[in-house]
């Protein structure tokens, strides 16, 4: 069944967020090392990023490495930084080729130097490019930006830059990573898991959420086209009533 003929594109999400989950029981199910089902989770990404630019998705992001990640075993942490870099080696060209800007968010600071580098390189680059927005999500916590967010309101209602009685959504959005994203409107997660595990609270307010049951490396363009159907089948309200919405 052609899936992408059922999509209505007067009806897209401007905004779709991925939980990649699963990499690394896949890789267990093969009997392999979890590094294994990173590198073929790459596949995956590719896949996506291309079926969303192809139907018209305006923004993209990746839940890519999280601010726990780190807690995970060296050698785990250090082939996924690896696996960063060759693969935005590798697809910068598709980048190009596809009119895609790439942007990333958390505390990327804390990146090691070589994924850093490479990783802002790979953004100057496609900066002017205005097809589709990727976002990766990296050494990313949303409960760290959260805090962040509200340490720079505090010190800027102190010097009398803001007052309190001013703030509100808008102002919070403008100190989030994301402030020059929409919020998200599809939010999915794969490998059955239905938990949000710090990504993105604040701007999944009002989103729909899509749990797969399939494994990130087996996550395919039908996948993504699944939900965004279910998606265009649910009535976002908005706190509204049908009623008022008709």
């Amino acid at each position: 069944m052609d899936l992408k003929s059922n999509i209505n594109e007067k009806r897209l999400p401007k905004h779709i967020a991925v939980i990649m989950d699963g990499n690394g029981r896949w890789a267990k199910q093969q009997g392999m090392a979890r590094a294994f089902g990173h590198e073929n989770g790459t596949k995956s990404v590719r896949e996506t990023v291309e079926a969303c630019t192809e139907i018209g998705i305006e923004n993209l992001t990746l839940y890519a490495f999280s601010t726990e990640n780190w807690k995970r075993p060296k050698l785990e942490v250090q082939t996924l930084m690896k696996l960063l870099v060759s693969s935005l080696k590798k697809e910068i060209k598709t980048l190009q080729d596809n009119n895609i800007r790439l942007n990333a968010i958390g505390a990327l600071s804390t990146l090691p130097k070589k994924v850093h580098k490479e990783l802002f390189e790979v953004i100057k680059s496609t900066e002017n490019n205005n097809r589709m927005t990727l976002t990766l999500a990296l050494s990313y916590g949303s409960r760290e930006e959260l805090i962040n967010s509200v340490k720079e309101i505090s010190i800027k209602v102190k010097n009398n830059i803001i007052s309190p009685d001013k703030i509100d959504e808008s102002i919070i959005n403008e100190h989030l990573y994301t402030h020059n994203l929409p919020d998200v409107d599809l939010l999915i997660r794969t490998s059955g898991e239905q938990r949000i595990s710090n990504f993105l609270l604040w701007q999944i307010a009002y989103a729909e959420l899509f749990f797969a049951s399939v494994l990130w490396p087996d996550f395919k363009r039908q996948h993504l086209y699944e939900a965004i159907i279910e998606y265009q089948k649910r009535e976002r309200r908005f706190g509204k009533t049908s009623e008022q919405l008709s």
